[in-house]
C-alpha cells in the first residue's frame, strides 16, 4: 500500500477499499527514486500538489518566476547526476519553463518539467480552457523527450520514462505533462503502489569500442604539440580522479572550458589556462574530453586555432557531435569515466612525455601573462575596475575553495572567467552554452540547497536584473548566499548617450547610483555598499563567515566595460552608421 494512501474509502457491501490519487502517487514515484526536492511556483492546477509534497516531507522551494526555478533544477541535475524537479503551473507557467528546459537540453542537464496542464478533449477541440495550450506539442521542440499522462495507473511508469529519458546517454531536459484531472483520479491504494517504478541503473555505462581507444593513443602518442580541452560534460561525469590520472600521466597540458575549472586546479603546472591563445594555435594534436567545437571554440577552425594543420581527438558520449565542425581523426564514443579510465589503462606505465620544448614554451607563456596581470589585480582603485574588484574575489576564494561561484554578465562573466582560479570540480557554475543571462539567483539557490555550501553569485548589473526579485526567495528560505552586484550603471558601460540629445536615456544606460543593497535588506538579509576592493573584500569574507543571506552593491567605474565583453564581434556592424 503506498504510505501516502488517502483516507477515502469506497464500500460495497461489508468490503472496503483504501483508495490513493494522482497526487500522492506522483509523490511516491518520486520518492521512490531518491527525488526529494522540487522547485517551483504554485498556481491552479499544482498548489495541492506542492503542499502535498511538503507534508511526505519533500522540500518544495517556491519561486518568484518559474524561469528561475527552472535554471535551480538544472543545475541541480547537473550538480546530483539526478533530474531536477521544476513544478510549474499550466500554460504561462509552463512556458516560463520552458526557456530553462530548452537551456538544460543545450547544456546537457537532467532536468524534468512537470507542468499542469489542461484537459486533451478541451484542448483538442480548442474549446477554451483556462489556460488552454497544447504543451506537449509546444515542448517536443525543445527537450530531449515530452511525455503525458492520461491514468493514475501510469503515472509511475511516466515519471520512471522521464527519469531514464533524462539522465541516459547525452543528458538533457525532459516535459511532463499532468493534466489536472489526472491528479484527482483515484484507484485502490495496493493497486497504485504496484503501479510504481523504480528505475534501475538509469544511465548505464557506455563502453568505448577498444579499437577507438587505440586509435586515439595512437595520434596521441606521436604528437609534437598535443592538448587537451575539458568541457563541462567531463566535469558532470564526477571521473574526477581518472581525468587527473589521465593529465598527469600524460603531461600534456591542458585547458578547462569555463565550468571545467577546478577538475584539476587552475594553479597546476599542466594549466594553459593562462596562455589560452598560444596553445589553441600551436597544438597539432587536440583531445576534447566533454567539450564541443561549437561557437565557444570558435568551430575548431578560423583565426582562434592559427595556421598550422590539426588533428582532432574528440571523447563524448554522443556520436553524432563527431565532425559536427571539422573532421574527427579519433572518435571515442562512450561515457566520460569509461573511456578516460580505458584510455588511462591503454597507457601503461611506459608512455612518453610530449617534447620539453612544448610544455616549456606553454608554461613560459602562462608565467609571462601571470606576471602581467598581476600588477592589474591588486589595485585598489575608487570607482573600482574589474581587475581591482575580481582580484579581491579571486583571493578569498583562494582561501576558500569549498565555496560555489556562480557568475553571469558580460564583462563581469568574460574577466571574472579568466581572472578567478578554480581548485576543486563543480565549483565555478555560469551561463553555459548559450550564454544566458538571468541564470544567477536559480542557480545560486538550486547549488546552495543540493551541496548545502556557500554561494558567491558575482553578477553584472544587468544579468542581475533578469532574476534579482529571487533574492527574496534566498531570504525566505535563508540560503548561505553571498550576491555581488558589479554595477556600473549601465549594460556594458553606463556612458552612452542618446544621440539625439532628447530626454530618453540610452537604451544600454541604467538609474545612475543605484542601490541594489536596499533591495536586500528590505527582504530581511544583509546589504552593504562596497566603493572599493578593500571594501569589497571585507563585505564578502563577512557574508561568506556568517552564512547570512547578503548582497554586496559593488560599484563599478561606469567608462570600466567593453562592448558585449569579449564577444563583440559577434554583434553586427552597421556600414550606413559608420559612412554617416
Amino acid at each position: 500500500m503506498s504510505s501516502t494512501a488517502t483516507d477515502t474509502t469506497h464500500k460495497t457491501g461489508d468490503e472496503a477499499e483504501t483508495l490513493t490519487d494522482g497526487f500522492h502517487l506522483v509523490i511516491d514515484a518520486l520518492k521512490l527514486n531518491g527525488i526529494n526536492n522540487v522547485y517551483g511556483v504554485p498556481g491552479i492546477p499544482i498548489t495541492d500538489l506542492g503542499r502535498y509534497m511538503q507534508a511526505e516531507g519533500m522540500r518544495v522551494f517556491s519561486f518568484r518566476h518559474e524561469q528561475h526555478a527552472g535554471y535551480a533544477a538544472a543545475i541541480a541535475g547537473y550538480l546530483t547526476q539526478k533530474p531536477g524537479i521544476c513544478l510549474t503551473v499550466s500554460a504561462p507557467g509552463f512556458l516560463n519553463g520552458l526557456t530553462a528546459l530548452a537551456h538544460a537540453t543545450t547544456n546537457c542537464y537532467p532536468m524534468i518539467l512537470i507542468s499542469g496542464s489542461s484537459e486533451r478533449e478541451i484542448v483538442d477541440l480548442m474549446q477554451g480552457d483556462y489556460e488552454e495550450m497544447d504543451q506537449l506539442a509546444v515542448a517536443k521542440t525543445l527537450c530531449k523527450a515530452a511525455y503525458r499522462v492520461l491514468h493514475a495507473a501510469d503515472i509511475g511508469i511516466g515519471i520512471a520514462r522521464a527519469i531514464r529519458a533524462a539522465v541516459s546517454g547525452r543528458p538533457g531536459g525532459v516535459y511532463l505533462d499532468l493534466p489536472a484531472k489526472l491528479l484527482g483520479q483515484t484507484m485502490n491504494a495496493a493497486k497504485g503502489a504496484a503501479s510504481l517504478v523504480k528505475v534501475i541503473d538509469a544511465a548505464p555505462r557506455q563502453l568505448p569500442a577498444p579499437e577507438s581507444v587505440a586509435r586515439a593513443l595512437d595520434v596521441l602518442k606521436n604528437a609534437k604539440r598535443p592538448l587537451i580541452i575539458l568541457g563541462k560534460g567531463a566535469a558532470y561525469a564526477q571521473a574526477d580522479d581518472d581525468i587527473r590520472a589521465l593529465v598527469e600521466t600524460s603531461g600534456i597540458p591542458y585547458l578547462p572550458m569555463s565550468m571545467a575549472k577546478g577538475l584539476l586546479p587552475d594553479t597546476h603546472p599542466l594549466s594553459a589556462g593562462a596562455a589560452r591563445s598560444l596553445v589553441l594555435k600551436e597544438a597539432d594534436v587536440v583531445m576534447l574530453i566533454g567539450a564541443r567545437l561549437n561557437w565557444l571554440l570558435s568551430h575548431g577552425k578560423g583565426k582562434t586555432w592559427g595556421d598550422k594543420p590539426k588533428q582532432f581527438i574528440q571523447v563524448d558520449i554522443e556520436p553524432k557531435e563527431m565532425d559536427s565542425n571539422v573532421e574527427i581523426v579519433a572518435p571515442v564514443v562512450g561515457d566520460i569515466g569509461s573511456c578516460v579510465s580505458a584510455m588511462l589503462a591503454g597507457m601503461g606505465k611506459k608512455w612518453s612525455l610530449p617534447p620539453t620544448e612544448w610544455t616549456q614554451a606553454v608554461n613560459s607563456k602562462c608565467a609571462e601573462n601571470v606576471t602581467k596581470m598581476a600588477p592589474r589585480l591588486q589595485n585598489n582603485n575608487v570607482p573600482m575596475d574589474f581587475h581591482g574588484a575580481l582580484g579581491a574575489l579571486k583571493r578569498i576564494l583562494a582561501d576558500r575553495p569549498d565555496v560555489i561561484l556562480v557568475n553571469e554578465g558580460a564583462n563581469t562573466l568574460d574577466f571574472a572567467r579568466s581572472i578567478i582560479d578554480m581548485s576543486k570540480p563543480r565549483k565555478r557554475l555560469d551561463v553555459g552554452t548559450w550564454g544566458v543571462m538571468g541564470i544567477g539567483m536559480g542557480q545560486a539557490i538550486g547549488a546552495a540547497v543540493e551541496t548545502g555550501l556557500p554561494v558567491l553569485a558575482v553578477e553584472g548589473d544587468s544579468a542581475f536584473g533578469f532574476s534579482g526579485m529571487e533574492i527574496e526567495t534566498i531570504c525566505r528560505y535563508n540560503l548561505p548566499i553571498c550576491v555581488v552586484v558589479f554595477n556600473n550603471g549601465g549594460i556594458y558601460r553606463g556612458t552612452d548617450v542618446n544621440p539625439t540629445g532628447g530626454a530618453d536615456v540610452a537604451p544600454t544606460v541604467f538609474v545612475k547610483d543605484a542601490r541594489y543593497d536596499k533591495m536586500m535588506e528590505a527582504f530581511g538579509g544583509v546589504g552593504v555598499h562596497a566603493t572599493s576592493p578593500d571594501e569589497l573584500s571585507r563585505a564578502v569574507v563577512a557574508a561568506l563567515e556568517s552564512g547570512k543571506p547578503t548582497l554586496v552593491n559593488a560599484v563599478i567605474d561606469e567608462k570600466a566595460g567593453t562592448e558585449s565583453g569579449r564577444i563583440g564581434n559577434l554583434n553586427p556592424q552597421s556600414v550606413v552608421a559608420k559612412k554617416k
